[in-house]
């Protein structure tokens, strides 16, 4: 990857923070609920009709074909202006529903989901964990006996993020009796609008209900709607988590580095018991350079993550090294805001939403949780890219 910006890079910047300029929304997103998924879906849509949706995306499928480094320039102008990115409602179906149908997905799939999911006309749902089946993916129950042409579906899901408002989910189940482990799976596209689906939301530390159970009682998917192959599930959900821990954290690893020049800020104004102002106590300052460098080594990782993807047309497992520490930093500074602020970082309310750096703090511990617990993440690196014997 050459890391020199060119003419045409340049020019890409100036267009992306000229749009931006004009067209971010101006009331904050809605902390939760049906008003999120829609300020959610408009936003998608206005990008989509202006030119602006799909950036990673191929051409061919709708995106603008943009090289990686214009994709960091596109994320970097999004963070820079403030703008919605995609850890909301439209995550699953743009950054990894989407590049998963892209890479295994048949011509009809494509054709009818892609459009959708880049006009915002469609959101998707992840049903992967299951109440015994978290982190630990391939122990998973919930299972599929193909009856003609149809596959009946049978079992629950847990942590499904914005199941409420989903249109369709990418749903992994087993569909080989007895199967074990990674073998005998199924990735389909279910519907949610299908008979004998109940959702059943799951109240959380940040006072919303934006993860869900799902039930499925002889729930009825047809065998078109099949990702890769039958039986063969752990490739395509290996697939669809490499878009989740790699390109997926993009607009959030970038955003990282906009946070610690507004915490840089936040420290120039708010003072310590000694009077000074916190940026002049110097293990404050440590900390802000120390988060600023590792903000830096992200971008690096970033820049080289896209590059893997470039080359091979899939992320690599580098990208659980960059999750670990996209969330130790994200966790470092929101803990530092939290110094900053005193009293203030624990006002919360449950209608309006808690201070922003006060949710950025408690997503910091769901993201050490979502797409793999960092305990996974360690796992992968160890076995995929150092070679160590498994863990017993």
């Amino acid at each position: 990857m050459d890391l020199r910006y060119s003419d045409a890079d340049i020019a890409f910047r100036a267009s992306a923070r000229n749009w931006l300029s004009s067209n971010v929304p101006s009331h904050r997103r809605p902390a939760h609920g049906p008003e999120a998924a829609r300020f959610d879906r408009d936003w998608q849509r206005k990008l989509f009709e202006h030119g602006w949706a799909g950036v990673a995306w191929p051409k061919e499928y709708g995106g603008l074909g943009l090289s990686g480094l214009q994709q960091v320039i596109w994320y970097e102008e999004l963070a820079r202006a403030r703008a919605p990115h995609h850890i909301n409602t439209t995550y699953v179906a743009l950054m990894h529903a989407g590049p998963t149908l892209i890479a295994r997905g048949t011509d009809a799939q494509k054709a009818f989901h892609l459009p959708r999911i880049l006009s915002g006309e469609s959101l998707w749902c992840q049903g992967f964990s299951e109440p015994g089946a978290g982190s630990d993916l391939a122990a998973l129950t919930t299972r599929g006996v193909i009856e003609g042409d149809e596959i009946v579906v049978n079992g629950a899901k847990m942590w499904t993020t914005d199941a409420r408002y989903a249109d369709y989910q990418e749903l992994l189940i087993r569909t080989e009796p007895g199967s074990e482990r990674h073998k005998g799976l199924t990735w389909v596209i279910c519907d949610m609008s299908l008979p004998g689906i109940e959702v059943k939301p799951v109240r959380t530390m940040m006072m919303d209900a934006h993860v869900n159970m799902v039930f499925y009682e002889n729930v009825r998917i047809p065998l078109a709607n099949v990702v890769g192959e039958v039986g063969k599930g752990w490739s395509t959900a290996l697939a669809t988590l490499s878009f989740e821990r790699g390109l997926g954290f993009i607009g959030d690893q970038l955003e990282l580095a906009e946070r610690v020049e507004r915490a840089i800020e936040l420290a120039g104004k708010v003072r310590t018991e000694t009077g000074k102002y916190a940026i002049e106590d110097e293990s404050i300052a440590q900390r802000l350079a120390a988060l600023k460098a590792d903000t830096m080594a992200i971008r690096a990782m970033t820049l080289a993550e896209i590059a893997e993807s470039d080359r091979t047309g899939v992320p690599g497992p580098n990208g659980s090294v960059m999750k670990l520490m996209v969330t130790a930093t994200h966790k470092a500074l929101s803990e530092l805001a939290g110094d900053l602020l005193g009293w203030e970082f624990l006002e919360f309310d449950g209608d309006r939403g808690a201070h922003p750096w006060t949710y950025d703090y408690l997503w910091s511990w769901v993201f050490s949780i979502a797409g793999g617990t960092n305990e996974i993440q360690r796992e992968i690196i160890a076995d995929r890219l150092l070679n160590l014997p498994k863990a017993r």
